[in-house]
């Protein structure tokens, strides 16, 4: 079996099922919630809400500024002109380009890891149900194991869901 899962019409009747899924044992990462809006005000629509995004985008903005700065100085060095005994490199001068390049790089470094961290692109869920779209939330566990199949099935049937459906 590749997937169990139940709908239910209400954010209070998933919450339920979720709790009964993490007392029934099921760690939470294994648990899957699916509805067609956001619901981060239950536990179970913030129990991921951690992310490494903001630190990923500092690490690429400072990436972006040390690339500009060698860019710029590099270049200065590389064709040198007659500055009238003024340095030939001057950050004053570089810093459109300075701040151009760590934007880019914070910005590039923000899409790619929302990409990573969303899965996109990625094959469909192992499971969704059309109902999904007319309001339902989906709760439901991939890859039970065998012997905790039983009670996950009991805890479904249990709060009240809008049948009890398993993928093979």
């Amino acid at each position: 079996m590749k997937a169990i899962y139940g709908l239910y019409p209400t954010p209070s009747a998933a919450q339920r099922a979720f709790d009964g899924l993490r007392s029934e044992g099921v760690p939470i990462g294994r648990i899957t919630v699916m509805s067609s809006e956001p619901l981060e005000e239950w536990e179970f629509g913030s129990h991921d809400r951690e992310t490494v995004m903001p630190w990923v985008a500092i690490a690429g903005a400072a990436a972006g500024l040390i690339a500009a700065y060698l860019l710029t100085s590099w270049t200065q060095q590389a064709w040198a002109i007659n500055t009238g005994g003024m340095p030939t490199v001057s950050n004053w001068t570089n810093i459109i380009v300075m701040f151009e390049l760590t934007m880019l790089g914070a910005v590039l470094a923000t899409v790619l890891t929302l990409l990573w961290t969303a899965r996109l692109p990625a094959k469909l869920s192992e499971i969704y149900d059309a109902a999904i779209s007319a309001g339902r939330i989906l709760v439901g566990v991939i890859n039970p194991d065998d012997s905790s199949l039983s009670g996950i099935e009991r805890v479904l049937g249990a709060t009240h869901a809008e049948g009890v459906r398993k993928v093979i």
